[in-house]
């Protein structure tokens, strides 16, 4: 038994953030029903193409385990076909640009006459405000929401991470509150509505550097590194470079091969439980008593000194040295791996994190499987849908349309070029 089985999602989104989110709930099991604009289907369809002819990893990663629907929704017979899809589905979730829903004539009014039970979930930019109507895309997000901001190193422009906390993040806190809504729901009999905002969830993500802010009020933030450099504060929350943001110093320290491996570095934390070992591992047993260094909050004002010397060490290991050597000392260290280590780390594979799928028109490709492990609720992932490759399967099987009903429909135009 899957988890979500018998739930029924309309998905009405498109590109990242919203896919990630319906994505989510289709390995958990729940039957996710692509609606996709006839001829066209989500953009990313066709965007950062590689294989000619075929759909683009940019969709094939986000869009696992769906079923696609072609439907005209601005076509009267795709509308009636739309409002049946409402009266069976559990949940619509959405990442259109505020208002469009409304122009269609389904507003949350007219969706909940439609069905009561149905929970509308909705990805915006901003929140209610000046901004609503702006709109976001991720980094946009990752600006607006303090992570740009304080990403960096204090001498530099502010930057945006790799990681797509904007749309992908978003997309995780809007799955979180669907599956809420519908706990609740077995208790109210009833739907409601599901918002995440792209800026509150980057927020969210980034509430520690919120807490440095209101840390500024009683006086420097002694574990940045600019306090040891003796650099004033300001009035915001500062870069950081590479420093921990835990309150345990950490930085990335070059490894072994660094100058020609862009990416031979160590993440090193001396947390101060093993600052005696991490003393030994660096051939300075004198710091373990010294004055100045004993102790954690001595070591604050000396924290460049400290990791120049330890990087001293790193510098002679590989990062996976690095990592052999520390972790019987339980000193917290992490190699800094490349997109191409990930995707050849066999560990990986056996945990399902990462998967090998076949695919009609492109072959083999790899991707991301689900982050989230349940014991009673395997997860299998299947390949991304083909543009309509279910709209007759979900007109007859989901929606009930036999006979010259199914006919109507199909000649109406309102679902592309049934297959």
């Amino acid at each position: 038994m899957k988890a979500l089985d018998g739930i029924k999602i309309l998905d009405f989104t498109h590109v990242q953030s919203g896919p990630t989110c319906t994505q989510l709930l289709a390995w958990f099991g729940a039957d996710v029903i692509k609606v996709e604009r006839p001829g066209v289907g989500d953009a990313t369809r066709k965007q950062l193409i590689d294989v000619p002819g075929a759909d683009s990893l940019y969709f094939t990663m986000l869009n696992h385990n769906k079923r696609s629907i072609e439907l005209n929704s601005k076509n009267e017979t795709g509308k009636q076909v739309l409002t049946r899809l409402i009266e069976e589905c559990d949940v619509l979730v959405e990442n259109f640009a505020p208002g469009a829903l409304d122009r269609m004539g389904f507003t949350w009014e007219r969706i909940q006459e439609i069905n009561p039970r149905i929970i509308m979930a909705s990805i915006k930019g901003f929140g209610p405000g000046k901004y609503e109507d702006c709109k976001v895309y991720e980094n946009v997000a990752q600006c607006a929401g303090g992570s740009a901001s304080t990403t960096g190193f204090r001498d530099g422009p502010p930057l945006v991470t790799g990681a797509q906390i904007g749309d992908s993040g978003t997309g995780l806190h809007l799955c979180l509150g669907i599956v809420t809504a519908l706990f609740q729901r077995e208790k109210s009999g009833r739907g409601q509505k599901v918002s995440c905002a792209m800026q509150d969830s980057v927020l969210n993500l980034a509430r520690v550097k919120l807490r440095d802010q209101q840390r500024l009020d009683a006086g420097p933030l002694k574990e940045y590194s600019q306090f040891g450099e003796g650099v004033p504060f300001g009035e915001a929350t500062p870069r950081a470079g590479n420093d921990s943001g835990g309150g345990q110093p950490g930085r990335i320290l070059k490894c072994k091969g660094w100058e020609q491996d862009p990416n031979a570095y160590t993440y090193f934390i001396i947390q101060a439980a093993i600052w005696e070992k991490v003393c030994d591992v660096i051939g300075e047993p004198d710091w373990k008593t010294k004055e100045g260094y004993a102790k954690p909050p001595e070591r604050l004002d000396k924290l460049n000194e400290i990791f120049s010397r330890i990087e001293q060490w790193t510098m002679t290991k590989t990062k996976f040295e690095v990592m052999d050597i520390c972790n019987p000392h339980d000193i917290p260290v992490g190699p800094i791996l490349s997109m191409k280590e990930i995707s050849e780390d066999e560990g990986l594979f056996a945990t399902g994190t990462m998967v090998k799928v076949d695919h009609p028109e492109r072959g083999e490709y790899l991707s991301v499987g689900c982050p989230i492990k349940l014991s009673d609720s395997d997860v299998q992932v299947e390949r991304s849908p083909l543009l309509g490759e279910h709209t007759r399967e979900i007109l007859e099987s989901v929606l009930g349309y036999q006979g010259d009903e199914l006919a109507q429909v199909i000649e109406s135009g309102a679902v592309g070029d049934v297959k």
